[in-house]
């Protein structure tokens, strides 16, 4: 990557990001987005600290002062992807010192990385009215990604049974018919359905098997590491098993998200929704759903987003039916040349 190896201005300086670093960034991107986000770069920092293979974080100094920052993740079973991708999370640069090309070096190290690990792709999203956001993704040579990202807001209604698929993988880093009537609450669906309860180390080997008998790809590690996350920050992992006759019969990976892709309010993102075929049109996915936004409500998220292969008519419809529309998010790819 030319950008990368090239020799940087004097005072201009490369690095990774540092816990040191915590307090600059935030106080950066306050005056970006007109907020702090304190927890949301803690958070991200404490993450890497835990699996450095799976974070990449990058800092920009100039003149000795950090100017911008990086903040990427490795995808690896995330919205049913077979193959890794680097997920753009966040990237900042001072509003004074915008204008000078920090972004584009920080990016080109991100690429520069990809490369080394042999991933191809860089994803990202952004809001279709963040200007200035499109146009730095336009000239650095991403485009919009053929899936659809979905979201819908957390509502007090019965979800519609019917039409579930047996694989609801790729529903991620926005997005309903009110006129329905609605006879019963979140809880009373779940509990007709299946026994629906948080996803836990116990119920991994469990979700792994429907993994690998929808796909024939084995998770099981992915799922493990999702769950574990769960277990130390239970605030954010809210992810869910569905049991029936004793076995799981489906399960949901989710989180609440309050910072990536420059988002200024929580949001929960699914990344993977599953359904054992053996109990496919049971309801099962809709139950796990249906708890999904019960706990979304209980801890006060209004919205729930996740991202479809355009492919996906099945998922597409049974997402439509719980109340999911076209986001004002949009997906952007950038495939890097070998």
């Amino acid at each position: 990557m030319a950008a990368a190896s090239a020799a940087l201005p004097p005072g201009i300086s490369l690095r990774r990001l540092a816990p040191q670093d915590l307090g600059a960034a935030a106080e950066i991107d306050a005056r970006i987005t007109g907020r702090s986000r304190r927890n949301y770069f803690e958070r991200r920092l404490q993450a890497a600290l835990r699996e450095p293979s799976l974070h990449v974080q990058f800092a920009i100094d100039q003149d000795g002062a950090l100017a911008g920052y990086m903040l990427g993740r490795k995808l690896e079973g995330e919205f049913g992807r077979p193959d890794p991708a680097l997920r753009l999370e966040i990237i900042g640069v001072a509003p004074e010192r915008q204008g000078k090309g920090l972004g584009k070096r920080l990016l080109a190290r991100l690429e520069d990385q990809a490369k080394r690990l042999g991933i191809g792709e860089i994803r990202t999203q952004a809001a279709w009215r963040d200007v200035d956001l499109l146009r730095f993704l336009d000239h650095a040579g991403f485009h919009i990604g053929r899936n659809h990202v979905i979201d819908c807001p957390v509502h007090a209604g019965r979800i519609v049974a019917g039409g579930e698929p047996a694989s609801a993988v790729e529903p991620v880093s926005r997005e309903i018919n009110y006129g329905a009537p609605f006879a019963n609450d979140f809880e009373t669906l779940a509990r007709d359905r299946a026994d629906v309860r948080s996803l836990t180390l116990e119920d991994v080997s469990g979700a792994a098997r429907i993994h690998l008998r929808i796909t024939g790809r084995d998770q099981s590690a992915y799922i493990a590491r999702r769950v574990e996350e769960a277990l130390r920050d239970s605030a954010i992992q809210v992810s869910l098993a569905a049991y029936r006759d004793g076995s799981v019969a489906g399960y949901i990976t989710a989180k609440v998200d309050f910072g990536d892709f420059g988002r200024t309010e929580p949001v929960a993102v699914i990344d993977t929704i599953e359904v054992d075929p053996g109990f496919s049109g049971q309801g099962i996915g809709t139950a796990l759903a249906s708890q999904l936004f019960v706990n979304m409500k209980a801890l006060q998220v209004e919205r729930v987003e996740t991202v479809v292969e355009r492919e996906r008519l099945d998922l597409l419809a049974f997402f439509h039916k719980m109340g999911f529309a076209p986001s004002e998010r949009l997906g952007f790819v950038k495939r890097l040349k070998s």
